[in-house]
């Protein structure tokens, strides 16, 4: 009866090849005590009967997973999407595999999913933010498990991060904005709770028009989810409750979109009545019309050097940086102008 592909073991393997099981395991599991004419010969006799590793049981061998974590607030946002796109690449390159996990920012959530993530053997976990309960970061370090902080430059206990300051970030973008003449500003920003790049976010822009001598009333800050319809209600309240409104600052690309196609329902002329900025710079910003200007992240090459810092960590490299910074600039696009004179 002919086999399944199932049903093919390491014993066929080494029947197959004439050795031992003994010798088929070291050529998979450390192929540099075995001579390359017999690895040879091993893997053409794998691939022919197509049989397949049990990872369970190399796993207990070489007392590794060869599974990495990663957590994000949810996976319905593109720039999660590309990032953990770019982490599994340069994990697979190391021979790891990726488990991806969502909070629907909750830190319960998470913390649950970092829990679940250890049950199933990761040598290490990529977190999103510093938004984390504590107790589970203390777990990390208690376990002496490799993990990593992405999207900011900060890090409690001591940690590592590869990421970027959110509050100068976002500066960038109300900067742009103050030089081109504008006074009344709006901001729609993320839900701040449980988010600490929203808040920063919130923050930066504060600090910085408080540094030009521009105070906001609390009105004209509506907070909203990641969502173009909260985005279009967010953006109504915004100029009900401030009509000299002249520039909003959006959060994230997601609220700008939101804001943009409510403003055009309404009559509006981008940028001529309103500037609109964002954050993220979204494949889909570019495509608007007009245009969005927005601060872009260099989100691929954050996750990337987050995959190779925590590869390094499991390796037991010792002298890492505690803190890898990304890229970050504005694009000036369509979406921002002067102010009209009233």
């Amino acid at each position: 009866m002919k086999k399944t592909v199932g049903s093919i073991t390491i014993d066929h393997v080494a029947a197959a090849a004439k050795v031992s099981t003994a010798t088929v395991s070291r050529a998979l599991n450390r192929p540099d005590t075995v001579s390359t004419q017999l690895k040879e010969k091993i893997n053409s006799v794998i691939k022919k009967l197509g049989y397949i590793p049990n990872a369970g049981a190399r796993s207990l061998m070489l007392k590794r997973s060869g599974t990495i974590g990663a957590i994000v607030p949810t996976l319905d946002n593109a720039i999660f999407a590309q990032g953990l796109a770019e982490f599994q690449r340069q994990l697979n390159q190391s021979g790891h595999q990726l488990l991806v996990a969502s909070s629907n920012y909750s830190p319960e959530i998470e913390a649950n999913q970092i829990t679940n993530l250890l049950t199933r053997g990761v040598e290490g976990i990529a977190l999103f933010g510093v938004s984390q309960q504590r107790e589970a970061l203390k777990l990390l370090k208690t376990r002496n498990i490799p993990y990593i902080h992405v999207g900011s430059l900060s890090a409690p206990y001591n940690g590592y991060a590869s990421g970027f300051d959110n509050r100068e970030a976002i500066k960038l973008g109300v900067q742009h904005l103050l030089s081109l003449g504008h006074k009344h500003f709006g901001i729609l920003a993320g839900i701040t709770t449980h988010n600490d790049r929203a808040r920063d976010r919130v923050e930066g822009v504060l600090e910085l028009l408080t540094e030009k001598k521009i105070q906001l009333k609390a009105d004209v800050i509506v907070e909203c989810l990641y969502d173009l319809h909260e985005a279009r209600l967010g953006f109504k309240k915004l100029l009900l409750n401030n009509p000299k409104i002249t520039a909003i600052i959006c959060g994230q690309d997601v609220l700008a979109l939101g804001a943009l196609l409510e403003a055009q329902k309404q009559g509006l002329r981008i940028p001529k009545d309103l500037s609109i900025i964002g954050f993220d710079d979204l494949e889909i910003s570019r495509h608007l019309l007009p245009s969005l200007s927005t601060i872009h992240i260099d989100a691929i090459g954050m996750w990337a050097q987050a995959a190779n810092h925590l590869i390094s960590q499991i390796n037991g490299v010792e002298n890492l940086p505690r803190k890898i910074k990304a890229n970050v600039n504005l694009v000036i696009r369509e979406s921002s102008s002067s102010p009209l004179k009233r």
